[in-house]
């Protein structure tokens, strides 16, 4: 056995050693320069560099930061200089010879967001540059020798939108230097573009006229017809400030399809659009019978839904089909009270094994408390132990077995000198709701007299729904539990109030919530996820992807230490604070909030099975090797900003997959390196996984070669 675990420590330092060899330079990476996986950083000025480094296809794909300063020789960024770093998100070129920048520079650059120009020898500078950029881009441009000229009002005009930028100055042809936002120079205005008419509405085969008329501007002959893809023959005459479209025919396959014109000038660009509406057949007027009505005293007339033209006649609705509305109505109610009974004494026994729905929660959860301590004894099941419950693999029903210490008291395990801190009721100010779990709510609130250095500090407040006896001592020793548990990385218990019902457990504020919804904030989907909201959050870096993944390990290095099993890490259960500060935390509203994450088994449990490995399914055995692969997901997690893992799967299909070996694919954005590590992660057999401690050396290797922009996100 010694041998097989020399063998077995020995594999896992060659699988360590293996991975850090594989993070490396490019090979194409100047003297003046330092590479790695994701940043590029010129800072050296001896020898220099005279353009952008030039690396393999694949490295240079890979980078989303470039860094250069103190480089005299960088004279222009032209088509050619960022061409390949399609994934740049971060550029930065200060306090270097920059003279020109030309319009179609970062044409392959559609995901930058950061441009740091400063204090180099830039006198103009086209809006066209910037145009393939999304408008929340960030642009710094003191320091350069600006010109009070019209081609630089694109910078006063952004500068407006934004009250808190930059003071900018410009030098004017005397040679003065004159604040940006102070200028107006002649005949210099935004260009302004309209449609005549803007909307039609027309029968298939007719002929439309439309007009694009523009000023402060050359005339408008962009009207942008290759991207819609008419199937309309068209025609366009142009003449002085005016562009004509001419439609012949309109194709019933251009109906909803929208045709726009654009004007520019070298202030900038608007544009304006044509809508088409193309009609198959002539508009009707209908009336629709809708249902006779049963009242006391007779039957209620007709109700219509009545859209005929004033004065038509509406036609009586006959007595026999009045009867069988009525009778067709009451079918299908007795049909449907018929369902909800056999539902309801049926629905709770599956012929397939499980029991009930994952996105249904219990108010009874037994796996309330994310943290439980770890046994020393042998705890392995045996068929003896096997309970009613199972879960269906392919054609195989497997039972579940309740694993003892996934749902053991740890108030023995305790330190004997714990002490909670109590809090006065008085000093808790609640402010507003953040959320609801099965145990109570969590409120904001203010909390005075916390801390000697501040009067008031903003707290989460976590109440508790029900003051049972048994629900009382759950929540004394889930209190104790986390007064024991200090860590940078873990969310900051501060204590409890228990003067009256309802009992609350006061925890640090986290001001960017959890970690999940960050992660989509802040991904290339953020504008799905945005509830009609314009959103201007920035999309993460891979270096801040690998700044979150390194805090998370951390904190999980440090629960391994307290002999601790968190048995649900996920982004869900991680939380984000300023200056991308992430802790690991679970204030037990996840199971409501992510119930579509969650499996149900035998009416009580719920299990984040997407993130659990095949011994934990199938004996429900949790150990700190089952975080370990826990912690393979989150990584997943954060480099597909916070996919569901095996989102197109359901959770029997996702049993089958992880119980027959299969593992999640590398997500585009995620560095070999890190997927590499991730598979260390996945290993079917727990004790072959990687160890936390070197995940974490690993992941705080990575992370300190690609240092971050905090400052972006606040």
């Amino acid at each position: 056995m010694d041998t097989d675990a020399g063998k077995c420590g020995m594999a896992r330092l060659g699988f360590f050693l293996l991975l850090l060899v594989l993070w490396r330079s490019g090979d194409g990476c100047p003297a003046s320069c330092s590479c790695s996986i994701s940043r590029i950083a010129c800072i050296d000025s001896v020898p220099g560099i005279e353009d952008f480094p030039f690396l393999t296809l694949d490295d240079m794909e890979n980078i989303t930061e470039i860094y250069i300063a103190n480089q005299n020789r960088v004279s222009d960024i032209n088509d050619n200089s960022l061409k390949y770093y399609i994934n740049l998100r971060n550029l930065t070129v200060i306090k270097s010879g920059l003279t020109f920048v030309t319009p179609d520079a970062f044409f392959n650059n559609t995901r930058l967001q950061y441009v740091n120009l400063r204090d180099n020898n830039l006198s103009t500078l086209s809006w066209k540059t910037f145009q393939n950029l999304n408008t929340s881009y960030t642009l710094l441009l003191s320091g350069n020798p600006l010109a009070c000229v019209c081609g630089n009002l694109w910078i006063k005009l952004r500068l407006q939108e934004d009250p808190d930028g930059q003071d900018l100055k410009c030098i004017d042809d005397s040679g003065v230097g004159r604040s940006l936002m102070e200028i107006t120079p002649p005949d210099c205005v935004f260009p302004q573009v309209e449609v005549t008419p803007s909307i039609v509405t027309m029968m298939k085969g007719s002929d439309v006229k439309a007009v694009c008329q523009a000023s402060a501007t050359r005339p408008p002959d962009l009207w942008r017809l290759d991207a819609v893809m008419l199937s309309t023959s068209y025609e366009i005459d142009v003449s002085e400030l005016e562009s004509g479209l001419s439609l012949s025919g309109l194709s019933p396959e251009d109906n909803g399809k929208e045709i726009f014109c654009s004007a520019e000038n070298v202030v900038g660009q608007t544009e304006a659009s044509l809508k088409l509406n193309v009609l198959c057949k002539e508009p009707s007027f209908t009336y629709s019978k809708v249902l006779w009505l049963p009242r006391k005293g007779g039957i209620m007339p007709p109700v219509y839904d009545d859209i005929s033209p004033p004065g038509s006649p509406i036609p009586p609705l006959d007595d026999s089909v009045a009867v069988y509305v009525v009778v067709g109505i009451a079918g299908v109610a007795l049909t449907g009270c018929v369902l909800m009974v056999v539902i309801l004494k049926y629905g709770r026994n599956s012929k397939f094994g499980m029991k009930g729905s994952s996105s249904v929660i219990s108010n009874d959860d037994d796996s309330a408390s994310p943290l439980h301590h770890v046994s020393n004894g042998n705890n392995t099941p045996s068929s003896s132990e096997m309970g009613p419950d199972a879960v269906v693999i392919g054609m195989t029903k497997i039972p579940v077995i309740e694993n003892p210490q996934y749902f053991r008291n740890s108030g023995g395990m305790l330190k004997s000198d714990t002490f909670v801190q109590h809090i006065k009721r008085h000093n808790i100010v609640l402010k507003r709701e953040l959320g609801e779990g099965a145990f109570g709510k969590v409120f904001l609130a203010e909390c005075y007299n916390l801390t000697t250095e501040q009067e008031k500090i903003l707290v989460a407040v976590k109440t508790l729904k029900e003051a049972s006896e048994s629900g009382r001592a759950d929540f004394y020793r889930e209190a104790e539990l986390l007064t024991n548990l200090q860590h940078e990385h873990i969310v900051t218990f501060y204590g409890v109030c228990v003067e009256s019902d309802p009992l609350i457990m006061v925890f640090e504020y986290m001001k960017h919530g959890d970690l999940n919804k960050f992660l989509r904030a802040h991904g290339p989907d953020a504008v799905l996820m945005a509830d009609g909201q314009h959103s201007l959050m920035v999309e993460l870096t891979q270096s801040q992807m690998l700044h979150i993944a390194q805090q998370i390990a951390a904190g999980m290095v440090y629960l391994a230490s307290q002999h601790f099993v968190h048995r649900d890490l996920a982004t869900r259960n991680c939380l984000v604070g300023e200056n991308l500060l992430v802790k690991i935390g679970d204030f037990g509203m996840s199971r409501d909030v992510y119930s579509t994450d969650y499996y149900r088994v035998g009416g009580h449990t719920m299990l984040p099975i997407r993130w659990m490995p095949p011994e934990s399914i199938m004996y429900r055995r949790f150990t700190t090797e089952s975080d370990v692969w826990s912690l393979g997901v989150v990584l997943w997690e954060i480099f597909t900003y916070g996919k569901q893992p095996w989102y197109q799967l359901s959770n029997n299909e996702v049993i089958e997959c992880i119980t027959q070996g299969r593992v999640l694919q590398r997500p585009r954005t995620c560095p070999k390196e890190v997927y590499d590590l991730t598979l260390g992660c996945w290993q079917r057999e727990p004790y072959m996984r990687l160890n936390i401690k070197e995940i974490h050396s690993l992941l705080q290797s990575l992370a300190k070669a690609s240092p971050v922009y905090l400052d972006i996100l606040g």
